[in-house]
């Protein structure tokens, strides 16, 4: 891949900064780093012996991507970064609505199930961030 098609393909045609990543991205990041232990349980259990590792550089991650979309000389690489992380923070978000789901037939109430719910219909909207990230 040259430079010229990385920039081509993760340039928004319009030069505008794509808020929709950045916002939940700079959110979410000083949430990872102020309050760890809020994202260690969603951890997959093979790598939970590492969670507060993974839960801070994932936070960190999080930060400097939302730092570098806001710039234009930065934002393709960022881009690229930005939706290689929300790939790898996926299966967090995948444990945490198998998490959920078996939190709510054990308690079997509306709140669990409809967290259970909210968790799964995020799931799909994954792939819209990505390609935000990488117009």
């Amino acid at each position: 891949m040259s430079p010229t098609s990385l920039t081509r393909r993760t340039t928004r045609p319009d030069g505008s900064i794509p808020w929709i990543v950045v916002l939940p991205f700079a959110i979410s990041g000083v949430i990872h780093l102020v309050k760890p232990a809020v994202f260690e349980p969603i951890i997959p259990e093979p790598l939970r012996a590492r969670g507060r590792e993974l839960v801070v550089a994932s936070g960190a991650a999080e930060l400097a991507c939302a730092a570098g979309l806001l710039h234009p000389s930065t934002r393709p690489l960022a881009g690229l970064a930005s939706a290689a992380v929300l790939l790898a923070v996926w299966p967090a978000n995948m444990q945490m609505s198998v998490d959920l789901g078996r939190r709510a037939l054990r308690k079997r109430n509306a709140s669990s199930f409809a967290a259970f719910a909210i968790s799964v219909a995020r799931l799909p909207l994954q792939i819209p961030l990505i390609k935000a990230a990488l117009r």
